[in-house]
Order: structure tokens, then C-alpha cells, then sequence
């Protein structure tokens, strides 16, 4: 199984191009964990999705108002917070047939490029390092809504959603395939909080 990340923040840094007047030149936006859901399907055995999600994300965003493509995403994720509703089923994917969390504890995503693409979306391309390897994820991403929060006022949040694919076997978790699907599919919601 394998995840993105990519944390689905690097959607943020693309999103916030297309709402210039909401962000002012180099913000800096951090991820809220209690509202940021990183989750990932694999197909088992051609009979079912497998679902699942990471618990513990943490990053920031770094927003530019005046050059949207200069905009960057920095995000971590725990890999031992993993949850497929299986507790079996996780301990397998954290030891070293899959993830092997004791030797790659964590994963992480770096944005490169953030093309946009219209009034509220962008492409996202970033480094996932997972697994020990490095290697470019890209990531559709759309601004959902900016502006202060009404549960938190004086607090300004971004939020977005974020859809990417990957292979696992390109990571080198390569267990199963491929009766285990290798083709992942990664979907992010997540709101970030400006500083």
C-alpha cells in the first residue's frame, strides 16, 4: 500500500494562486491536523477497495500573493499512524513486508511546481520520499474556501482537496502485486491556519 502525501498540502500552495486577493506575499500557512484527512484506496484482490488513512500529518505552506508559482508545500507524515479500521491488518503494513516504519518512520512530501490551472485549482508536483526512495507525485488541487474563520475569530484558514495517484512498487513496496493493486489512489481535505 502506499500513500501520498503528500499531504495533500501541496494542493494548498496551488490553490491559493487562483485567490490572490485572500493571500498576502509569502504567508505562511500551517497545517491543522484535526482537520486534515490524508487517505489512500488499493484494490484487494480485484474484489474490493481497500481504504485508509494517515492520522498525524504536520507541514506548512508557504503562500505567495504576488508569484503563485513560487508558492511552497513542506509536509510530514507519521507512517505509523496508518488506519485501515484493521488493527491486524495495520501491524502488517507497518512491518517490513510494506511500510517497515522501524527503519522509514516517516514520509514526507516537497512541493516543485505549482502550475495553476484555473480560477480555484492548480497542479501540485513535489518530491514523496517514502520508503527511502524520492520520487515526483503530482497532485490535482482545489481551493475549497479562504477567508477568517467563525469558529475562531481573527483566524485566517485555507482550506483544500487534493486527488494524485501513484504506484507503491515505484517506492519499492512491492509485497503482493499484483494482487495487492499497485496503483494507489491518494484523496486529501485539509485546512491550514495562517500564522
Amino acid at each position: 500500500m502506499k500513500l501520498f502525501f503528500p499531504r495533500s498540502l501541496a494542493l494548498a500552495a496551488a490553490l491559493a494562486l487562483g485567490f490572490p486577493a485572500v493571500a498576502r506575499a509569502a504567508d505562511t500557512y500551517e497545517i491543522d491536523t484535526a482537520h486534515t484527512h490524508v487517505g489512500f484506496q488499493v484494490s484487494h484482490l480485484g474484489f474490493s477497495e481497500t481504504y485508509g488513512v494517515f492520522k498525524n500529518v504536520s507541514g506548512t505552506l508557504a503562500l505567495d500573493e504576488a508569484k503563485p508559482e513560487a508558492s511552497k508545500i513542506d509536509v510530514t507524515i507519521d507512517v505509523a499512524s496508518i488506519d485501515t479500521a484493521n488493527e491486524k491488518r495495520d501491524e502488517h503494513l507497518k512491518g517490513k513486508d510494506f511500510f517497515d516504519v522501524a527503519q522509514y518512520p516517516t514520509m514526507s512530501f516537497k512541493s516543485t511546481k505549482v502550475e495553476v490551472t484555473g480560477k480555484d485549482t492548480a497542479n501540485v508536483t513535489g518530491d514523496l520520499t517514502l520508503h527511502g526512495v524520492t520520487k515526483p507525485v503530482g497532485l490535482v488541487v482545489k481551493l475549497n474556501k479562504a477567508g477568517e474563520s467563525p469558529m475562531r475569530k481573527g483566524t485566517f484558514v485555507a482550506g483544500f482537496s487534493a486527488l494524485g495517484k501513484l504506484k507503491r512498487s515505484d517506492f519499492g513496496i512491492k509485497t503482493y502485486v499484483p494482487m495487492i493493486g499497485d496503483e494507489v489512489t491518494i484523496a486529501i481535505s485539509t485546512e491550514a491556519v495562517r500564522k
